[in-house]
């Protein structure tokens, strides 16, 4: 099953593929600054109208979360939610197909 496949790419696909990578990676701060400025006001909010309930965590801890996970798959930390992953498993999943077919003709 291991088929490796040797892509040859000219100047405009080696254009592309780093503006969508710029792209990903400006999403990702766009994301990380949107955290960021709305967290420090719902702190703010929850501090000045209802020091004695502290809710702010919530939304921080969970768009937290989202935001490390998005971070990690853009800055391929995490293996599982990049590319090489999906394409292992395309074709891992096509292969059982094929198989399948296969077993009955």
């Amino acid at each position: 099953m291991g088929v490796i496949m040797e892509v040859n790419l000219n100047e405009e696909d080696r254009y592309y593929l780093a503006k969508k990578r710029v792209e990903e990676i400006k999403g990702f701060y766009g994301n990380l600054t949107a955290f960021i400025g709305v967290n420090v006001v719902l702190i703010f909010v929850n501090l000045y109208t209802s020091p004695d309930h502290l809710w702010f965590f919530w939304p921080l801890m969970w768009w937290g979360v989202g935001v490390v996970f998005h971070g990690m798959k853009v800055f391929k930390i995490f293996p599982v939610l990049g590319k090489e992953w999906e394409e292992r498993k395309i074709k891992e999943l096509m292969e059982k197909e094929r198989e399948g077919k296969n077993k009955w003709q």
